[in-house]
């Protein structure tokens, strides 16, 4: 069995958020709309000259070093420069730098960032060459903003449902847990009714993500059922509609009836020790099972996460963006059409454990024959980006600590969704 290696940047690309508000106001370039930026223009021939590139990490990124060589290699003019950025000084580094005049020519950028500091005229507009058509739809979404796109996708990321296929036949379920809420939520009562006796180590059927983060787990429930939480024609928020309701009712219910624990501990070592069934997670908690358990390779199994009224998921991942201040930004875009080349993105996504962002990516390589992650294939075919709006970290920040009130039994659904809608209203959109 092939799986994905694990890294903690698969993880932190999921999860990029930053400690203080957005920069809403007052900084960038110019106050000037973003959306009235032209495409960029990318010139014929070869890249030459330098070329500077941040990536995020502790550490240089090998894998993508390696993939830097060979287009110095197909463009023996120009040199690339790739500087490591760790992730807790990444956020004020690019702000910084934007800010100043003093970037370098492009990086990598956490999708949930790409909205603020486009709205502070950091980058580039795409050029009219990279087709929306060749990413999925979701991935492509998180490069926008006011409707125009700044960057390109590279990584992509999302969850699925992992499940314990030996857990999960104890409950008597034949295959996969059921592909919809009302059946899932079945499901996990019969899994649950197996703790202690038939599955001895088992103490809660699932576990959801409780405080920090959980809005990446809990969003998607919001459109699953057809909605939103945010209006982009009207620029009001949306908590107050029967869709949130309902994807707060199946959050809070799960805590009720005592089918997830509350206590933070970590999902992944939980599945993996066989304390809970089932867990919605992204694509490194494969690799960690595979490589810290591989006794448990035949036991578990993928797939997509519960539909309500539709299917739905949430996309994550880091995409590549091209200064407004670069210095070279020709051998930037040229370098941006390299790397996303369907075939250099699966070996990237190979040897480092991301998910590719290009559909065609899928059918290369090792990708296209794992089972495991055929549902992450399915998944991202239908995930969404969050709003593309510069004080949504705040916002997140807000659902974090409201839903973390429904996971303790300390609000009703009702003052929850009240307290989200007010919050929201409170802090607004920004630019």
């Amino acid at each position: 069995m092939s799986t994905l290696r694990p890294t903690a940047r698969t993880l932190q690309i999921a999860c990029a958020t930053v400690a203080a508000a957005l920069l809403a106001t007052g900084c960038g370039r110019s106050d000037d709309s973003a959306a009235a930026d032209a495409p960029a223009k990318i010139g014929s021939g070869k890249a030459k000259g330098k070329l500077v590139m941040w990536s995020m990490g502790d550490k240089a990124d090998k894998d993508l070093e390696s993939l830097a060589k060979k287009f110095e290699q197909q463009n023996p003019d120009v040199t690339v420069q790739i500087t490591a950025v760790p992730w807790d000084a990444a956020h004020e580094k690019l702000t910084t730098s934007i800010a100043g005049g003093n970037t370098p020519d492009m990086s990598l950028i956490g999708s949930t960032w790409m909205a603020e500091m486009a709205a502070m005229k950091g980058f580039q507009a795409t050029p009219a060459s990279f087709k929306a058509s060749a990413f999925f739809p979701g991935q492509w979404d998180t490069t926008k903003y006011k409707d125009t796109s700044y960057g390109v996708p590279f990584t992509a990321d999302t969850s699925v449902l992992y499940y314990r296929t030996d857990i999960t036949t104890k409950a008597g379920i034949k295959g996969a847990p059921a592909g919809d809420w009302d059946g899932y939520l079945k499901d996990l009562k019969a899994i649950q009714a197996t703790a202690g006796k038939q599955s001895p180590k088992l103490r809660n059927a699932t576990q959801l993500q409780v405080g920090f983060n959980s809005w990446l787990f809990w969003l998607p429930m919001v459109w699953q059922q057809g909605g939103d939480i945010y209006d982009a024609e009207s620029k009001k928020f949306t908590f107050d509609s029967p869709a949130v309701t309902k994807a707060l009712e199946y959050y809070s219910g799960i805590f009720k009836d005592k089918l997830s624990p509350n206590d933070k501990t970590d999902a992944r070592v939980n599945l993996q020790n066989g304390l809970i069934g089932t867990v919605q997670q992204g694509a490194s908690t494969g690799g960690d099972l595979h490589k810290n358990a591989p006794e448990l390779d035949s036991k578990w199994q993928t797939m997509p996460l519960p539909k309500g009224t539709q299917s739905a998921g949430l996309a994550g991942g880091s995409d590549l963006a091209v200064f407004k201040d670069a210095k070279n930004p020709d051998a930037a875009w040229k370098f941006v059409q390299f790397l996303t080349e369907p075939k250099n993105l699966a070996a990237y996504a190979e040897a480092s454990g991301n998910l590719p962002a290009a559909v065609d990516s899928w059918s290369q390589g090792e990708l296209s024959q794992n089972t495991k992650m055929a549902a992450f294939e399915t998944q991202l075919k239908v995930t969404k980006a969050p709003p593309a709006i510069t004080t949504w970290q705040q916002i997140a920040d807000a659902t974090d600590s409201e839903l973390e009130k429904l996971a303790y039994g300390k609000a009703t659904v009702d003052q929850v969704q009240k307290a989200l809608q007010s919050r929201a209203t409170s802090i607004g959109t920004g630019r």
